[in-house]
């Protein structure tokens, strides 16, 4: 077993078909790192064995133990309404409390871990992120500059401690409090001092569409389909076709498109 990991969540059957994609994704890299899906009592054994076959080493989870308060608190129409998503569509199958699972990985037996969403695409080898310290995380960019001061938890460094998790718990779940965008809150309030990762190793889908100049194949090491899937059907589909052709290439079992003919934003 490697010392380093990359680790994703799978919550439902949802994101186990993206994590299909990922896992695919980073095996096409040629990563040496371990791959951990770690998922939830909801998935069931079909959905999780596509990922075992891929070679990804499948660990189960349980929910945090947070109150009943907190629950319903971060439930979907308490947290929808109280603090709504004006930019994009979250899926019917988000489920906000299952978000603070990703904390888990803190409770994992490794040295030193990136963490990847299941609604990712690794598009080039990104184990120089082995080397980054904690807690490092690239801004929430999708609309305009901005968007700096935000980070997304999409993908992030880590290094795994039972104490850090303990620490987590006991500022998680304190009374009255309500994290508006559930673990990406926390965990920017948990490391104020988060270091800035480039742009190009969680480049939001939404930039393809509204801020095209920052496009740039070359650079991008990791895509991230926030907001809407490519496994469903929406109203930006036709905007983000290329990207979800290419999502789908990974998610089937053929050929790799070759990533140097990609069309840009516009093409």
């Amino acid at each position: 077993m490697s010392q380093n990991a990359y680790v994703t969540l799978v919550t439902n059957a949802d994101f186990a078909l993206g994590a299909k994609a990922l896992v695919r994704s980073l095996k096409a890299t040629g990563t040496q790192a371990d791959i951990v899906v770690m998922h939830t009592g909801g998935v069931g054994a079909a959905d999780l064995a596509p990922l075992s076959v891929l070679g990804a080493l499948l660990v189960e989870v349980d929910l945090l133990p947070t109150s009943e308060a907190f629950n319903t608190r971060h439930a979907r129409k308490n947290l929808h309404t109280a603090a709504p998503f004006t930019k994009g569509t979250k899926p019917a199958f988000h489920t906000p409390l299952d978000n603070f699972a990703k904390l888990r990985l803190w409770q994992l037996n490794y040295d030193r871990v990136v963490f990847l969403d299941a609604d990712t695409l690794v598009l080039k080898n990104c184990d120089t992120l082995f080397d980054y310290p904690e807690f490092c995380a690239a801004p929430n960019v999708y609309e305009s500059i901005a968007d700096f001061h935000r980070m997304n938890s999409g993908v992030f460094t880590a290094r795994p401690s039972q104490k850090t998790f303990d620490a987590m718990l006991a500022r998680l779940d304190q009374p009255d409090a309500f994290w508006r965008r559930t673990d990406q809150t926390f965990l920017q309030d948990f490391f104020p001092n988060w270091h800035g990762l480039p742009v190009f190793y969680n480049m939001l889908q939404y930039v393809w569409f509204n801020m095209p100049e920052l496009w740039a194949w070359e650079d991008i090491h990791i895509v991230h389909f926030q907001y809407e899937k490519p496994w469903q059907d929406h109203d930006k589909a036709d905007k983000l076709s290329v990207l979800i052709d290419l999502w789908k290439a990974y998610a089937g079992d053929g050929p790799l498109p070759d990533l140097t003919a990609l069309p840009g934003p516009g093409a």
